[in-house]
Parts: C-alpha cells; structure tokens; sequence
C-alpha cells in the first residue's frame, strides 16, 4: 500500500506559510499561453474548506490561455456528500451539452476526489480528470486532513459514502499531479500506483500552492495543452 503515514508536521507548517496566495488568488493577473486551448471546457473544484475563489487564479489562466474554464458552484467545500456529487454530474452533462464537448475535470485536493468520482460515474461527459495533491491512493490517514473531514461528515474516512473505489483509475484519461513539498497529503497518496492514472506529474509546489503557484498553473495548461494533443 502506498502513502502509509502523513507528511512531517514541520512541513505542514511551511505549507500553511504559503495560504495567503490562495487569498489573493482572485486579485492576481491570469498566466496566459497563448495556444494552449481551443474552447475545451474545464471544470475546476475546489479543495475542502475553499470554494470556487480559491480557484479563480487557475481557472482565470486557464480561461486566458484559450480554455472554457468554468467554477463548480461549490461555495465552501466541506466534504464529498451524494447531493454535491449529484449537482457536478448533472453541471458538466449541461455542459457537455450545451458545447458538444466533453468536460476536463480538475480537482485540487478533496476536490479531485470528486473529480476522480465523476470521473467513474458521468464518464460520457467527461473528456478527462487531472488531480491536484488529492489522497485518492494507499492509507487514507496518510494526510493531516482526516480528522476535519471526520468531524465535519459524520463518517470515517475509511468507509465513503459511495459504492464506487475512489483508487480504480476512471475510465477516462486521468492525470495524477503530486509534489513531494506537499505538507498536508503523503506525496505517495497524491501519487498513486502506476495503474490508478494514466499519467503521474511532479511539480515543486507545496500542497496550499497547487492552483496558486505560477510555475504549478502553467504546468497544468501545458498537461491540458498536451492531453488535448
């Protein structure tokens, strides 16, 4: 089993050190490379305890960079509840509809567990699935995230709310984006085994920078960029 054990608490605190970019995530000027998309619809989803405005950095760059980049409607993300997995499936079908296009999932965290559920479960509206950071694999203790989602959902970590195996890759393209600065989920959990995604991407951002730092947002463009390829 990969990802046994949590990271050090001394890299917690440095990653903690770095969430005021997530604040200032809606003021920052949008990366853009020109090129990268053509109108593909992307949907971006938040990690736990954030919302779409943690997000508007990299959906911003993703919509300047050619993408149709569109927010999950996720005000404040506190867990994986049957209701919000049933609100995104049935937004990316209305988008999948109303573009013709499949729709690129992009959950950071929590929210690329999401992703990788939607992923399984609405697949034939779904073009692809790119994690950021999120523990989808090995112990899910290995982080230093469990015990909040306990408290807030009602149930452990270890016994989901759904019948489908988050670790299983989706039937789908699926990208696993992972860092070993990541001080609040085991890199290995973030990681996966090489049969849980099609693709395992390194980047050097901690865990609170995966949508906020530049060099991490134009790695994800340039996945997208090539996936779409």
């Amino acid at each position: 089993m990969t990802g046994g054990t949590p990271p050090p608490f001394s890299k917690a605190v440095i990653d903690g050190l770095t969430l005021p970019k997530i604040a200032l995530s809606p003021l920052r000027p949008p990366i853009r490379i020109a090129g990268a998309g053509q109108g593909q619809p992307v949907v971006v989803i938040p990690g736990m305890m954030s919302g779409d405005n943690a997000t508007s950095f990299l959906r911003r760059s993703l919509a300047a960079s050619g993408f149709d980049a569109r927010p999950s409607g996720l005000v404040f993300n506190t867990g994986a509840t049957p209701r919000r997995v049933e609100m995104l499936c049935k937004t990316v079908a209305d988008i999948h509809a109303e573009t013709g296009k499949p729709v690129t999932l992009v959950g950071w965290s929590l929210g690329g567990l999401y992703a990788r559920l939607i992923g399984h479960r609405c697949c034939g509206d779904v073009a692809k699935v790119v994690t950021l950071g999120s523990p989808f694999s090995g112990d899910p203790h290995a982080n230093h995230a469990w015990r909040l989602y306990e408290l807030l959902n009602g149930h452990p970590v270890t016994k989901s709310p759904f019948p489908e195996d988050i670790r299983k890759k989706p039937p789908v393209e699926t990208i696993a984006v992972w860092s070993p600065n990541d001080g609040v989920i085991a890199p290995e959990s973030a990681r996966g085994l090489p049969d849980e995604s099609d693709r395992q991407v390194q980047v050097s951002a901690t865990h609170m920078e995966m949508a906020t730092s530049a060099p991490t947002v134009k790695r994800i463009i340039q996945l997208l960029a090539e996936a779409k390829g």
